[in-house]
């Protein structure tokens, strides 16, 4: 029987950086956020640069990089200019992902098979500086391919309309999304991408998708950081990773019960 590994946890920090945007000047500090994230047991940072500079700084960038002795991953769209930024700072590794100025978050997946002819030369630059590469897609087997053949390292599969049709109670569609998402990450896998996912996550929903044991790390933000305004950031860290452990331990139990079967 194959051992089920422990998955990761990934914090977002952006949120902070909104909060800090919001009046203007230096706090909070989605760098002090981090290190205090990075304490409570998580495994990686992760900061989307938006053209635009919604939230995260060029500036938060850089200290990020030298401040956190976690992974950073750098999210970002696929333009020159994110592009050079992210080949100075040199991140752990780069998700891409789609952007359009109007939205509130990132509303989709990127059309991995669509841009395909734009996404490759892109993608190889940021290869050629040793960084990991991540496509933040919808779970659909011709995404899924595409970024294989786009030699990506890693995909992130978007698990916000799940998420959505949970929260709104719509339990039918519910159970046929997360279907897909379980589909979508044994595809993956299959085809030898490393399989995380991330958006709209909460306690229970990070536990759910923590239970498929081929997905290796979930990334989580705004759901993060606004439990911290209740509970403090560094408990709902540790109670996120409590959830996705358990999550977890669920995958192995079932691992165990059908070996033994």
């Amino acid at each position: 029987m194959q051992a089920i590994r422990p998955i990761r946890l990934g914090v977002n920090v952006d949120h902070v950086a909104t909060v800090r945007n919001a009046r203007g000047g230096a706090l909070p500090d989605p760098v002090r956020a981090a290190l205090l994230v990075q304490r409570a047991g998580a495994d990686g940072i992760t900061a989307h640069l938006r053209e635009d500079r919604r939230h995260i700084r060029d500036v938060d960038m850089e200290r990020l990089k030298a401040e956190i002795s976690i992974p950073l991953n750098f999210e970002m769209a696929a333009t020159d200019e994110m592009i050079a930024i992210a080949r100075r700072v040199r991140p752990h590794a780069c998700c891409l992902v789609p952007e359009k100025r109007e939205e509130r978050t990132t509303e989709g997946g990127l059309d991995a098979a669509g841009q395909f002819a734009e996404l490759e030369p892109r993608i190889a630059r940021l290869k050629e500086a040793g960084i990991r590469i991540s496509l933040f897609v919808a779970a659909d087997a011709r995404q899924i391919a595409a970024a294989r053949d786009l030699h990506a390292d890693i995909v992130e599969l978007h698990t916000g309309a799940w998420c959505d049709a949970r929260a709104e109670g719509r339990s039918a569609e519910a159970q046929a999304e997360f279907g897909r998402i379980a589909a979508a990450v044994h595809e993956a896998h299959g085809l030898g991408l490393e399989v995380h996912a991330g958006h709209g996550l909460d306690f229970d929903s990070a536990a759910l998708v923590a239970a498929l044991p081929e997905v290796v790390e979930l990334n989580i933000g705004h759901f993060l950081v606004g439990e911290a305004i209740f509970v403090g950031l560094e408990a709902a860290v540790a109670r996120m990773r409590e959830a996705m452990d358990r999550g977890r331990a669920l995958a192995a139990r079932s691992a165990a019960g059908g070996a033994a079967a």
